[in-house]
């Protein structure tokens, strides 16, 4: 049974002009409605599709684009092999210098045999430390931007040469190397250097105290 209040909520609801809920109807869109919709959703598909390729074209030259690299690691290996070479000239001169100061034959450095002799050998240790910096330099940046080196794989000497995963670890590797050149660079020029007053002696003692410094802080972090 219905109510009198709710019978007098019905007659207000007519008067007003509200229909009930169930006298709603829901009348299909107009057939031109319908069409436009779909031409959007079409177009909306379209687009996304021209988009898709645009982007994987673009994101594939991309890609291909680290191949550039290999340029580096060509010739950075050529690089090293260069400095490698010059460095077993400089040996094999030395040791032909060695033969011909025991002869007696040695002419070279005004006769002063000894010099000469850390002076080749300095050079030929400063030339073999950048050729090492150019293979690392090259292998690092073929295993971080082309792919890993198979032949590698099962080396034993790999682990400890070609452990790089990150360009922080070729980074740290290089100037670990690029420490150990200078250091030997220095020593080859304070040998052929003469020192006349105390104060050049101390600058001497200074610049040794801070290579030992830089070399104590490289073990440190390692």
């Amino acid at each position: 049974m219905k109510t009198k209040g709710s019978k007098q909520n019905s007659l207000e609801g007519e008067e007003m002009g509200i229909q009930p809920e169930h006298s709603l109807k829901q009348f299909p869109e107009h057939p031109s409605e319908q069409m436009g919709k779909g031409e959007m959703e079409k177009s909306s598909e379209v687009g996304e599709g021209e988009r898709g390729i645009v982007e994987a074209v673009f994101e594939w030259s991309l890609w291909k684009s680290r191949l550039v690299v290999v340029l580096a690691v060509i010739f950075g290996v050529l690089g090293g092999i260069l400095f490698a070479v010059v460095a077993s000239a400089d040996v094999i001169k030395a040791i032909k210098g060695t033969l011909n100061y025991f002869t007696g034959d040695f002419t070279g450095n005004g006769g002063e045999f000894h010099g000469w002799l850390i002076g080749k050998i300095i050079g030929a240790v400063d030339l073999y430390l950048i050729a090492v910096v150019l293979f690392i330099f090259a292998f690092g940046i073929y295993e971080l931007f082309i792919s890993r080196i198979d032949d590698a794989e099962n080396s034993e000497t790999s682990s400890k040469i070609l452990s790089i995963h990150s360009l922080d670890e070729l980074k740290d590797k290089l100037g670990k190397v690029v420490v150990m050149v200078l250091i030997v660079t220095f020593f080859k020029k304070v040998i052929h250097m003469e020192f006349h007053t105390p104060m050049e002696m101390l600058f001497l003692a200074f610049s040794i105290f801070a290579l030992s410094i830089s070399l104590y802080f490289l073990h440190k972090n390692h």
